[in-house]
């Protein structure tokens, strides 16, 4: 199969001699744009039930909520390797000595070869990128961050609590450290033209990111962009449109740069909009149709 754009799936494959599975853990995590230290009420387009497959429950312990993960995705193939993946809210929120009994309580279970930590950029002071570095000498390890867009005004827009630069510094802290870095980026955000989504793949392609995933706009009910989607509809995507704009966000960014996915699915219960009936393979699918057909591939319009 022609190579399109960097797939993470070739990629993790490379690096186990196995097959591996994320299972999400949700640790009971907090975050500093919920609980007062930075706002209330967090992102604005954020609630987590979206992110939570249904074998995860924080009132479990981790080691529970990884067995029972286990049992979810053992009918598919029974020799499967497990990556311990803290998904809900920030990960990196807590004294650096939780942490540590966290990830080691994870590591610790049976089949788990390793560790995926989401967080966002400001949740990782010294002592956090201490315990992550020297964790990434002994085992696998991903670390992702939240940056949702390059763009200030848009940061401010969805009471982010943070700037790009913040993102920059620490993806750069982690590059340098070792650590492999993950980041995560959000299309169709409101105020957000095809034109400036696409500028902003030379932002993200400057950092020294390793893996990138990418998501589409969504609106969820009960979030405080439902309420102002309600009041005042802005564009969201079809279909058709976003295949083209990831297409060409693709061709804009470097090469290099390993694309772990390109949707996100939420319970259809929670989604408002878009609604576009399609799995992630089945878009996965399109958008590669759509390239090909289009003579498209990643890097192809870098200029770094």
């Amino acid at each position: 199969m022609e190579e399109i754009y960097n797939d993470f799936s070739t990629w993790i494959r490379n690096k186990f001699p196995f097959r591996v599975q994320k299972l999400s853990i949700d640790a009971g995590f907090s975050c500093p744009n919920r609980d007062g230290k930075i706002s209330h009420g967090g992102c604005t387009f954020c609630d987590n039930r979206t992110f939570n497959p249904s074998y995860c429950d924080r009132r479990r312990s981790v080691t529970e909520q990884i067995e029972e993960g286990k049992r979810f995705f053992s009918h598919k193939y029974p020799d499967m390797k497990y990556l311990a993946y803290f998904q809900a809210f920030s990960n990196t929120y807590a004294p650096v000595e939780r942490l540590e009994q966290l990830y080691g309580e994870a590591l610790s279970c049976n089949d788990v070869v390793g560790l995926v930590i989401g967080t966002r950029p400001d949740c990782v002071g010294n002592d956090v990128m201490d315990l992550l570095e020297q964790l990434s000498r002994h085992t696998f390890l991903i670390l992702e961050f939240g940056i949702e867009s390059t763009n200030d005004a848009t940061l401010q827009l969805i009471n982010r609590g943070h700037d790009f630069e913040c993102s920059r510094r620490a993806i750069a802290d982690a590059h340098r450290r070792g650590i492999i870095t993950g980041g995560h980026v959000i299309l169709g955000l409101p105020g957000e033209t095809p034109e400036e989504s696409i500028r902003q793949a030379s932002d993200i392609s400057a950092l020294p990111l390793d893996i990138l995933k990418i998501h589409q706009m969504q609106i969820i009910r009960g979030t405080r962009l439902a309420e102002e989607y309600t009041k005042n509809p802005f564009h969201i995507y079809d279909v058709d449109e976003y295949i083209s704009l990831v297409a060409q966000f693709l061709e804009h960014l470097r090469a290099s740069m390993i694309v772990e996915r390109f949707v996100s699915q939420s319970p259809a219960e929670l989604l408002i909009a878009p609604r576009w009936g399609l799995k992630n393979h089945e878009f996965t699918a399109k958008l590669r149709n759509y390239m090909l057909r289009n003579n498209m591939q990643q890097g192809i319009l870098y200029s770094g």
